[in-house]
């Protein structure tokens, strides 16, 4: 099976409802989640009328109670499926089920199937995942568990018994399965089997995506995972027509599941990017939502956030600060995300964080009407390509894929630009043509059917810039003998991709009449900058502007010998043209990949100014003032709403914030759709009625200050 024939079987499979449509049934109500995921000694153990009234005074709407899996927390009757020792003659799901049914809420039952104990695996040993030598693999944090195999008959038997169960037996809404995909490879006698029987291939002892056993392996992997879902997603529907499953699956690039058949099989779908790590940014709560949008359109997703600290060493018990909870969820929520708060243990120790839920959700409440959204407006979009990640980057995915892709995105959040995320499968022109640019962030694997729409997209006046080796691999990451993209790009591949370009730098270059490309605003009389990292060699085929042209890598060491050899060449390493009735850029490197290693800001300045270049028209959203801002823009049934999330703070990058920086004041500039006036603005987190004056389609509101998030709010007559 090739990797179109597998899309377009996973299409044929997939719900009736397009990725596009709004949900149907209960799932658009809920706005508000809360998700308490017991421990196995919970039962007996904690207090449920604390947790009722909690979710009675955040106006929570809906919930995610744990139910069974490894653990059952009811009193089931499918054989092996371990109860807590602690149960005895409770029902702890059960009694919190009823508990929120009286509230009025939506309750969905959370199932974890990734563990087993020893009774398991004595009985059925093939349930077991095994590793490379067929030895079965024991629980890494708890070694007296197994680890389960996702793909073969724990999942597709004994799990669809669990599943059954507990809809037939509580009639939940839908059943939230965590860690139901696998971890890792499995080398199982089911796998062996079923994927010998699916490519005639044994299991490959790879991860190099050029191996043709792997690239059988992450396809055949994916249609097996599908077929699960699908499969438990019938069967819950047989009991109860107005549920459903829902994975926890999905996100960007690195998503080990197709997000544009996620789209159409999933009535709903939740992030589950719980907090930050590391050195990101507050914002990759928003690229979340993004992400899932990109495929979902308007069907309803939501954000999983955790109150306590995410970092690889796994503190579940603890609580993270109020600053940090509330920027991170105030990103989510201005890039599109229903917030869903969970709890890890149901005898909560430290209970600092349930003011600051209650605090977010009361005022999520109380704006409701402006949060329920119909569609973003913004006009320019990032894609992101699993294709590109699995097929071309294997391993190297995050370097080679996700970190040009956040380059771009931390351009564009300093640039105070509102865009949407793009899912390469979805690049038929009813679907981009809302945009007036697309950026391809070394979106290197496209195939002939990609590319050509891509070329339509920009013949029909649209704008776009795309990065180092975009279009240079087919949709199976097999290297081209020029760009998929070279008509649109105006170069060609000469052969050859530098990996290391130590100490080079780009001549900052005049036109003929001593004038600078508007590439260059903000550069003009620097004679040079920094170079990227990487570079793919290529020459001019049609006519183009070069504002940007190499100087080769010269000695950085000793001091004595740092000097350019070849101070100037005319290598282009920006190909800046026009194309049918729009305009692309074509950088040449790593420009984007490099701008997120070293935040060098005149990485930034090409950047957005290469954007502006190919863009054509103002941004529906405009805003002035210091400070880093998340900003996003929104039309609901009867208003407009501009999202000013504040991400000014030294804490920024390495978390989490210790307290809140003001910063303002800021201009607004919003454009009213047309026919359409403002009769009426509101900044809902200060709570005030604001001033506004028109100038033509344009809406102009000043906000004296914003603290973490301040929503301007425009009714429009």
């Amino acid at each position: 099976m090739t990797r179109r024939e597998f899309v377009a079987a996973s299409a044929a499979g997939g719900a009736a409802a397009s990725s596009g449509a709004p949900a149907q049934g209960w799932y658009d109500r809920p706005m508000r989640w809360a998700q308490i995921a017991f421990t196995e000694d919970d039962p007996g153990n904690y207090d449920p009328a604390m947790w009722l009234d909690f979710l009675k005074r955040i106006h929570a709407d809906a919930a995610c109670l744990s139910a069974g899996g490894c653990v059952a927390f009811y009193p089931t009757e499918v054989p092996l499926h371990y109860r807590s020792r602690f149960l005895g003659n409770r029902d702890s799901f059960g009694e919190l089920v009823k508990g929120c049914r009286a509230l009025g809420m939506n309750v969905i039952a959370r199932t974890d199937p990734h563990a087993c104990r020893q009774d398991v695996f004595e009985q059925h040993p093939d349930w077991v995942a095994r590793d490379a030598e067929g030895r079965p693999r024991r629980h890494w944090a708890a070694p007296e568990l197994y680890v389960t195999c996702a793909l073969g008959p724990y999942n597709f038997e004994f799990m669809t018994e669990v599943t059954k169960e507990i809809v037939r037996r509580y009639m939940v809404d839908g059943i939230f399965s965590n860690r139901w995909a696998g971890h890792g490879q499995c080398y199982c006698e089911h796998c062996r089997k079923n994927f010998l029987a699916f490519s005639g291939m044994e299991l490959p002892r790879t991860s190099d995506p050029r191996d043709p056993a792997r690239r059988q392996y992450i396809v055949w992997h994916e249609k097996r995972l599908f077929d699960c879902w699908r499969l438990w997603d019938a069967e819950i529907r047989k009991i109860n027509p107005q549920a459903s499953f829902i994975a926890n699956s999905g996100g960007g690039a690195l998503s080990e599941l197709d997000m544009k058949t996620i789209g159409e099989l999933a009535e709903t779908l939740f992030a589950d990017r719980q907090a930050r790590r590391g050195v990101m940014l507050p914002w990759a709560n928003g690229k979340n939502g993004k992400e899932y949008r990109s495929t979902m359109g308007r069907k309803p997703i939501g954000g999983i956030f955790s109150v306590g600290v995410e970092e690889p060493y796994r503190w579940k018990d603890s609580v993270q600060s109020e600053a940090e909870i509330r920027i991170w969820v105030a990103d989510g929520i201005a890039q599109g995300l229903r917030p869903w708060f969970t709890k890890f243990n149901a005898k909560p120790y430290d209970k600092r964080w349930m003011p600051v839920v209650e605090s977010i959700y009361n005022w999520h409440w109380k704006n409701e009407k402006y949060l329920r959204n119909e569609e973003p407006l913004a006009r320019v979009g990032m894609v992101y390509s699993q294709q590109t990640a699995r097929f071309y980057a294997g391993e190297r995915a995050r370097d080679l894929v996700e970190d040009a892709s956040n380059g771009w995105y931390q351009a564009l959040v300093e640039g105070r630009v509102p865009f949407e995320m793009v899912h390469d499968g979805l690049l038929e022109a009813p679907g981009i043509d809302r945009f007036r640019t697309l950026i391809l962030p070394n979106i290197a694997a496209l195939s002939e059917a990609q590319c050509r729409q891509l070329e339509g997209f920009v013949e029909r006046g649209g704008g776009l810039v795309a990065t180092f080796e975009t279009s240079l691999y087919d949709e199976w990451g097999a290297r081209r003998g020029d760009f998929g993209l070279a008509r649109l790009f105006g170069a060609s591949f000469e052969g050859r991709v530098d990996q290391r370009m130590q100490n080079s730098y780009l001549t900052v270059e005049r036109n003929s009449d001593g004038s600078y490309h508007p590439l260059l605003k903000g550069l003009e009389g620097v004679p040079r900058i920094i170079n990227g990292v990487r570079r793919v060699h290529a020459k001019a085929t049609e006519k183009y502007a070069a504002p940007l042209t190499l100087i080769p890598s010269y000695p950085d060491l000793p001091m004595e010998d740092v000097w350019a050899r070849v101070p100037r060449t005319d290598v282009p390493m920006a190909f800046c043209r026009q194309y049918g009735q729009g305009r692309a850029v074509y950088f040449p490197m790593d420009i984007d990949r490099t701008f997120w290693e070293v935040l060098n800001n005149d990485h930034g300045t090409v950047l957005r100014n290469s954007l502006a270049w190919v863009h054509r028209e103002p941004q529906p959203l405009e805003v002035k003032g210091p400070g880093l801002l998340d900003v996003s823009l929104w039309l609901q049934k009867s208003s407009l709403t501009a999202h000013l999330v504040n991400l000014t703070n030294p804490m920024a990058m390495k978390g989490p914030y210790r307290e809140i920086l003001p910063a303002g004041p800021f201009e607004v500039s919003v454009w009213l759709p047309a026919g359409r006036k403002a009769v009426g603005v509101k900044l809902l987190s200060s709570g005030v009625a604001a001033r506004f004056r028109t100038e033509g389609r344009r809406i102009l509101v000043t906000v004296p200050s914003v603290g973490v998030h301040e929503v301007v709010a425009i009714d429009l007559g």
